[in-house]
Parts: structure tokens; sequence; C-alpha cells
């Protein structure tokens, strides 16, 4: 079975690769790519009949892939940093989805469930994943310690990121802190009305009660936000633009 690796970090990309020679001398992997041009590129080229696909790449994330290399037939496996995407899978019967780090027993059980289907029957699955993933901005699954925790983004006001973890503050009170940056995030709020105005905060615009042009957005509740020198230009015209519309 041909194969081909995109993901974006190379030390996953060796790792799978490893971890491929180890549990199935059947797959040959032809290439590894990091973007989605480069992997439209080499799919064209290679023709593979597997590809593990990141969901979030370089220049794009896995859909976009996916759009541009319609006419190809090839099986896909998932990989993902994100429950939130494995638990959709899971819902919408999709596919085969491996977490990071990539774990032995779970490629072990994706090669198998990849192997008992065919490439048609797959797309329709996939098919139905990047409907509701393009569509469904209003809930946002958090991987909390001993739980996955369900919010509605319309009731979250903002994010802080520190040290490596984020905490969300909801119109509630609540709060929840995961063990994961903005960065994991960002995409995804930002399709939902959010805005990253400062490296350590991403807001809803819908709970800005006023921006001051010396930099400080004020909340609905009080609380103040920084705006970075950097992003101040495009804060200022995400918000103007938001609140015309």
């Amino acid at each position: 079975m041909k194969a081909l690796i995109v993901e974006d970090k190379a030390y996953i990309r060796k790792g799978l690769l490893s971890l491929l020679q180890l549990v199935d001398t059947e797959v040959d992997v032809l290439g590894e790519c990091a973007s989605v041009k480069n992997a439209v590129v080499v799919a064209n080229a290679c023709k593979p009949e597997l590809i593990f696909l990141d969901i979030n790449l370089l220049d794009g994330n896995a859909f976009d892939f996916l759009e541009q290399t319609e006419h190809l037939s090839f099986k896909v496996i998932f990989i993902t940093a994100y429950e939130e995407y494995a638990l959709k899978a899971l819902k919408y019967g999709a596919v085969d989805y491996i977490l990071k780090p990539v774990d032995v027993d779970e490629l072990k059980l994706a090669l198998k469930k990849v192997k008992s289907i065919t490439v048609v029957e797959q797309q329709k699955q996939i098919k139905a994943v990047k409907t509701v993933w393009n569509t469904d901005d209003t809930k946002l699954i958090l991987s909390l310690h001993d739980s996955f925790q369900v919010i509605d983004l319309n009731e979250l006001m903002y994010c802080e990121t520190d040290k490596g973890y984020t905490s969300f503050y909801c119109s509630t009170g609540k709060k929840y802190l995961v063990s994961k940056t903005l960065k994991d995030f960002e995409e995804r709020l930002l399709r939902a009305d959010f805005s990253r105005p400062h490296q350590s905060f991403m807001v809803n615009l819908k709970f800005i009660d006023k921006y001051e042009k010396s930099g400080t957005i004020y909340l609905k509740n009080g609380k103040k936000i920084p705006v970075s020198s950097r992003k101040k230009e495009g804060f200022v015209a995400t918000f103007l633009n938001w609140n015309r519309n």
C-alpha cells in the first residue's frame, strides 16, 4: 500500500514513519509533506493509496487538501492533536484517526479499519465530517483533566494563554483551564467572530463594550484586554468591520 505522510511537524512524521516500519511492512511511505501546497503536488505525482493527514497544516487544513485532490483515489487516516475532532469523527461514523503523540496500538487499529472499507465508503464519511467541521461553530469541546467540557461560543467572552495553558472565561461566570496554547484554538475561534488583539488573548467581539484608541479593550463585564502595537491596526479593522455588519 503506497502511502504519503502529510504533517507539519517533522518529529511527528519521523515517529510515524518508524512505527509504520515496525507494525506494517505492507505500507510503503513514498514521501512526507508539511503543507497543503506540497502535498497536492506530491499526491498528484505519486498517486498514493493511503494518506496520513494532519488536520492543521502550515498553509491550511486537511479539507483544503482534500478539495484539491478530489480527482484522486486514496484512503485517509487523520492525525490530530485535538480530541474535539476525534469526538466528531466518532459521532459521525467517520474515518480513521490517530491522536498525537501517535500510539502504536491506535496505529494498528486505524490501519486495520482503513483496510476494511472501500475508498468510496470512506469518501462519503469524510464529506459528512467536512460539512460539520465547516458549519458547526457554536460549540467547542475542551479536554479537561478528567472530562470533555462542551462550551457555547456565544457565552465565551475571552481566552487567555500563559505558559502553555489557556483559560476560557464565560459570561456565565465559569472558567475552564486546558493544557494547550491559544494557537491550538485560534483558527476555530476566528471563524466564530473572535479576534486576537494580543499574543496572550482572544476576545469575542460581541462582548466588547468599547475600545480606547490608546490600546485597551473594555469588555461588558469591565475586564480590560490589552491590544499590542503590532496587532492594533488589524484589530481595529476587524472590530469596525464587524460592527458595520
